[in-house]
């Protein structure tokens, strides 16, 4: 019973975030929140102090300078050299990739978490940090009135251009892909709850964890409740469910 309540509380805590005004949301307590229904008791407090100490350990540096390449590599040598974060090439499908909590014990994750560890430590040093929502290839942008730059925190930081991003999505789908520039818009903040629940939500149904699959899609649908595919997906998970019982 107190696993089950430590869950509703969380769902709750994340509701009253997602249905909020975006100005107000933490990117990084609402993914510790998605969490936090995998790990019922999870110390959320715990995780943000993490957040909040890698920020003063690299802000002197980053503080130091108003070049934006000169931050960016210091963000990333902190990050990737000093801490040692890196992309989970070897198991990319592990649901543990998607907890913010796992990332930042393990230090290993997919394209948009990792990205979440660096925009929560980025915006804490005032860098002008927003996420991109590429297909299939999370990045990050570093909004700057002369020309904005593309990192690729799933690769150490790397820097891209607009014609390395294309690149990178022909390699990612392996075929060509015809590129849009919409593919390079910064999204907001629920938005990138909502991937992070996609990606869950696509290993869940890939090893048939139904309940957990429908505990995703609630969540997602408390995000853009006018979604048809989650609710028709709500429906055939229940009804999957039902049939177990």
């Amino acid at each position: 019973m107190e696993h089950l309540a430590y869950q509703a509380q969380a769902r709750q805590l994340f509701t009253e975030m997602v249905t909020g005004r975006e100005s107000r949301l933490d990117l990084g307590r609402a993914a510790l929140l998605i969490a936090s229904e995998e790990y019922p008791g999870l110390d959320m407090l715990r995780y943000v102090a993490r957040l909040e100490a890698m920020a003063a350990a690299v802000r002197p540096v980053v503080g130091a300078t108003d070049d934006p390449q000169e931050q960016i590599e210091h963000l990333n040598t902190y990050l990737f050299v000093d801490r040692g974060f890196r992309g989970n090439t070897q198991e990319y499908y592990d649901p543990r990739n998607s907890f913010l909590n796992d990332v930042l014990d393990r230090k290993l994750g997919i394209p948009i978490t990792i990205s979440v560890v660096y925009m929560e430590v980025g915006r804490r040093v005032d860098m002008p940090l927003q996420g991109v929502g590429m297909p299939g290839h999370f990045l990050v942008k570093y909004a700057h009135p002369e020309a904005d730059i593309y990192i690729d925190p799933f690769n150490k930081g790397q820097v891209l251009s607009r014609q390395a991003c294309e690149a990178l999505l022909q390699q990612v789908y392996g075929e060509p892909v015809p590129f849009q520039e919409s593919f390079l818009a910064p999204v907001t903040k629920k938005q990138i709850l909502a991937r992070i629940l996609m990606n869950l939500k696509a290993i869940y149904l890939h090893i048939e964890h139904h309940r957990k699959a429908l505990a995703v899609v609630e969540r997602l649908l408390l995000i853009q409740p006018e979604a048809e595919q989650e609710m028709k997906d709500r429906a055939t998970l229940r009804n999957l469910i039902g049939m177990l019982n």
